[in-house]
């Protein structure tokens, strides 16, 4: 009796096979000829779940390198944050700009450019901690949230880790190529307890990382007042 005049409620249902699926269940009541019947009409909604996952993951997730895209990685760094806050610990938020990918795109053609992406994408997942966050801001710029860092030397680690990480050759269908990387590194609550502003913090240490020859890392406070962007 809970389900009359429901339309559209949504439940998992079983197969014969014992297999779970999702289910859409309208029942109504009617009357005929003096008798009471109840009808019910159930449909499979399988595939239009799958689409709407798609969808959700689409809006959060990078369509080239399926890393988090920048709604998804401020959505982390947010959440890091507060958790931080309470805890009374440390976040770094790591600014990436690879070296040397105009030179990949420009001479071997777009196609190798998104496979270098996603090789590079695949490496970075590898080299950061579990807890850690990864995410592609657009172009080849990549950004990072390492939780509970501790101190500017293990953030200074991961940096070089990354940046050995992406030294080895690439192998583009038979192409072999080199990029390098230029790390920006800012800290909450050293640096600012504001999301956006830590992002530009590390964007700012990132080009003067840029300015030293590249392939480097450099922290917020390396960054001369005049260097800065606020």
């Amino acid at each position: 009796s809970k389900m009359l005049g429901k339309r559209g409620l949504e439940v998992i249902a079983v197969r014969k096979n014992g297999e779970q699926f999702p289910m859409e269940i309208s029942v109504s009541e009617m009357m005929l000829g003096g008798l009471r019947y109840f009808v019910g009409i159930v449909r499979d909604i399988t595939e239009r779940k799958q689409a709407e996952q798609k969808i959700a993951h689409l809006a959060h997730y990078d369509y080239l390198t399926d890393l988090p895209n920048r709604a998804l990685f401020l959505n982390s760094l947010e959440h890091s944050i507060s958790l931080a806050k309470r805890n009374s610990y440390k976040v770094s938020v790591l600014f990436l700009d690879l070296d040397g990918f105009k030179r990949v795109n420009d001479t071997l053609g777009h196609e190798a450019g998104d496979l270098l992406l996603q090789e590079v994408s695949r490496r970075l997942k590898k080299t950061i901690r579990e807890s850690d966050t990864v995410a592609r801001l657009g172009g080849d710029e990549f950004t990072f949230v390492l939780d509970n860092i501790g101190s500017d030397e293990n953030a200074a680690l991961m940096a070089n880790k990354i940046i050995v990480a992406l030294a080895e050759p690439f192998d583009l269908n038979g192409q072999r190529c080199h990029v390098g990387g230029s790390i920006g590194i800012a800290t909450f609550p050293d640096d600012s307890k504001d999301v956006e502003k830590l992002i530009k913090q590390a964007d700012d240490a990132m080009y003067l990382a840029k300015q030293s020859g590249k392939n480097t890392y450099k922290f917020y406070r390396d960054v001369s007042p005049e260097q800065r962007s606020e």
